[in-house]
């Protein structure tokens, strides 16, 4: 049996990973993921991608995209080269620029994801962290590669997925549409948006969850809640990866928040309630007390 942690020598960048743990956060989109990068940022003994989104194992699976992130991965690169300065100068100095060059490498290497996050490594390190709701959509063969693809280079892997309220999030997660590029108003273009797999998948917490708990290890997915991630979510993960609070938290308020303010109108809202029924029923029955109070009164 091959030892995961014996030197490769095909991929002598990866070398340190073994016996550490990679966490990664599948989602949901629109539900703190932004704030939870922050809050472990600063996290001791955890390191987090620059990039926050590294979007690898869905451009590998993507079945479900709303983005095309090789080509976005580019545009990125593209952007930090034309920054003021020199370039080199500017690559020593900046880690997202750096982070940028290794997902570019992504692209045609997949050694590259694993060599990103064993560059990142200092002595304290116990934790990496790629934090990319777009997992949530990459089905049962995404996730058996993403084990699969672990245990290969002995990193331990532990999945948090973070929930909202479903009306909340998918009025937010429209929103969020246009500043991804997407010519659509939310406002109007609602119904067409709610009939779009690809949306409505990131509502599917059923299905995202059944899908991780049939191809991982008992006790690798962890489950949190938006409206109380703050409160108990984030200490809960910590615990879990055995890593303490810094001795400062700060709380610098929400992060990579929607632009597009408006309110939900009540024929969409309506509308969102009958679609996503079946998720606060089958949230309701799996989560019991343990689900955030407004999400229980909703269709009970």
């Amino acid at each position: 049996m091959t030892d995961p942690c014996a030197p490769r020598p095909d991929a002598p960048g990866e070398a340190g990973l073994c016996g550490r743990t990679l966490l990664i956060c599948a989602g949901a989109m629109k539900a703190s993921t932004s704030w939870l990068h922050e809050r472990l940022r600063r996290t001791p003994g955890c390191a987090p991608s620059p990039l926050k989104e590294v979007h690898f194992f869905d451009a590998r699976f993507p079945r479900l995209a709303i983005l095309d992130v090789d080509g976005y991965a580019l545009r990125r690169l593209a952007w930090h080269m034309g920054q003021e300065g020199d370039p080199a100068a500017n690559l020593r100095a900046r880690p997202a620029f750096r982070a940028s060059v290794d997902r570019v490498r992504m692209i045609y290497d997949d050694a590259a994801y694993f060599d990103h996050f064993a560059s990142l490594a200092g002595p304290g390190t116990r934790v990496f962290a790629d934090l990319t709701p777009a997992y949530a959509v990459i089905g049962r063969e995404g996730f058996a590669f993403m084990r699969r693809s672990c245990e290969a280079r002995g990193l331990a892997l532990k999945i948090v997925f973070v929930m909202r309220d479903p009306v909340a999030r998918l009025w937010s997660h429209m929103r969020f549409l246009p500043q991804l590029g997407q010519a659509v108003d939310p406002l109007t273009d609602w119904p067409a948006l709610l009939e779009d797999p690809a949306v409505i998948a990131r509502s599917d917490y059923r299905g995202t969850l059944e899908d991780l708990e049939a191809v991982m290890a008992p006790g690798t997915v962890l489950p949190l809640f938006h409206e109380t991630l703050a409160e108990t979510g984030l200490p809960a993960l910590r615990a879990a990866l055995g890593l303490a609070p810094p001795a400062e938290e700060g709380d610098d308020g929400p992060v990579n928040v929607t632009r597009l303010q408006a309110a939900l109108p009540a024929e969409a809202e309506a509308a969102f309630r009958r679609a996503l029924a079946p998720q606060y029923a089958w949230c309701r029955e799996r989560f019991g007390p343990a689900l955030p109070a407004a999400w229980r009164r909703v269709g009970a």
